[in-house]
């Protein structure tokens, strides 16, 4: 790729780059260049939204640059005050280890583990002297400290701050210090910390790192971010027919927002034809957002897995082909068996009996592709369908005796 190319695909969907004429300088003098990002070890279950800044490095190494995936593993004993209204419990060293192999299992599903720099921020913190830290404290005051906007906020409310918590951003900072680090990416609230770098880079000789941050992925819901507490994600690990699932009932603004952001595939020019496409009515929303959908599933499951997957929705939805292509879930009921409605809230489908009753008035609900209102048909142990409620929310289940 040229200079610009090269410009344009990191550029892609990130909230700001700080700076890009200094970023533009460094690609044309044409060799690698060192890329950080750091985790805390925190041992989550990743999902879409955290894989935005992991697919950014991985466009980065796309580009032949060197990717560096710092495990925060000092730090995570300190606990990441971002965006907190109270001190976090730190992590044990046991606790730290064990969650970094957490994150290792999930994220060279999407970053190429060939080309990855795996760092521990204990191989320097862990030589550095009492006398070291107090010199690294000295860097910055507390007036500095309170213009982030989460202590300025607990400060105000007279919540406490522990002395610790304010070694966090000049910590995080000589981590680019230590790995000479280009450019440093991080989310939106991450960029009091990458700026703290840039600072400390310069006063220890180093040009300083550019600052890339990437947005806040919007939730399936379309406004909240992505959060497992919100229940408006879509996990990693989740089975390749939910990914596909999920994925399908995003509406067609999200959706271009999800592939500007998480598609490797489609790439800014042709989402842009794309759009005019779907504008003039010649491509329908819903075969583009089960291209993403099946992207999605490939990435983290394999092609195979998509493509089932795929067949699958679409014996549900469209009642084009074989069902069978479904996972099976099991579902327990007593010996007697359960109505219709306590079936689909038991299976998933709906959130309670109350919501269930009013769908089947509806004529939303249907079993095996029939439509089905009768609310007392009973269902025992043996049964085995397509449950679906609505044209996105369906499940192939089998009833065992609880």
């Amino acid at each position: 790729m040229s200079v610009q190319e090269s410009l344009d695909l990191i550029g892609r969907g990130a909230e700001e780059i700080l700076k890009r004429d200094e970023l533009e300088a460094r690609l044309k003098l044409g060799r690698p260049l060192r890329i950080k990002a750091g985790f805390d070890p925190t041992a989550p279950d990743l999902h879409l939204g955290h894989t935005v800044l992991l697919n950014k490095m991985r466009q980065f190494q796309d580009l032949g640059h060197q990717v560096i995936f710092l495990i925060g593993d000092f730090t995570g004993m300190i606990g990441d005050p971002t965006g907190k209204n109270v001190t976090r419990k730190p992590l044990t060293r046991e606790d730290v280890l064990a969650n970094a192999e957490t994150y290792a299992e999930q994220v060279f599903k999407v970053l190429d583990k060939e080309r990855t720099e795996v760092r521990f921020n204990s191989e320097w913190f862990g030589q550095m002297s009492a006398a070291d830290m107090i010199r690294l404290a000295a860097q910055h005051t507390v007036a500095r400290m309170l213009e982030r906007d989460d202590f300025a906020k607990r400060y105000a409310a007279q919540q406490s701050i522990a002395i610790h918590e304010f070694l966090y951003p000049l910590v995080q900072g000589y981590d680019s210090v230590a790995l000479q680090a280009d450019v440093e990416l991080g989310g939106t609230d991450q960029k009091f910390n990458l700026l703290m770098g840039r600072g400390l880079q310069e006063s220890h000789g180093q040009a300083p790192q550019i600052v890339l941050t990437m947005p806040l992925l919007e939730g399936l819901d379309g406004v909240n971010k992505m959060s497992k507490s919100l229940g408006n994600y879509i996990g990693i690990n989740e089975p390749a027919i939910d990914i596909v699932t999920k994925t399908m009932k995003i509406d067609d603004v999200l959706m271009w927002r999800w592939i500007d952001l998480l598609s490797f595939e489609i790439s800014i020019a042709e989402a842009a034809s794309l759009k005019r496409e779907i504008e003039a009515g010649q491509l329908n929303p819903r075969d583009l957002k089960l291209r993403l959908a099946r992207e999605l599933a490939a990435r983290f499951h394999g092609a195979g897995a998509a493509e089932t997957a795929i067949a699958g929705w679409n014996a549900a939805v469209r009642g084009e082909g074989d069902t069978a292509s479904l996972p099976l879930t099991d579902v327990a009921v007593p010996l007697e068996g359960l109505r219709l409605a306590a079936l689909l809230t038991a299976a998933g489908l709906t959130p309670s009996n109350s919501e269930a009753n009013r769908k089947l008035k509806e004529r939303a609900v249907r079993i095996d592709g029939e439509v089905v209102e009768d609310a007392q048909r009973q269902f025992t142990p043996g049964f085995e369908g397509v449950l679906a409620v609505g044209k996105r929310t369906f499940a192939r289940v089998r009833l065992v005796q609880a």
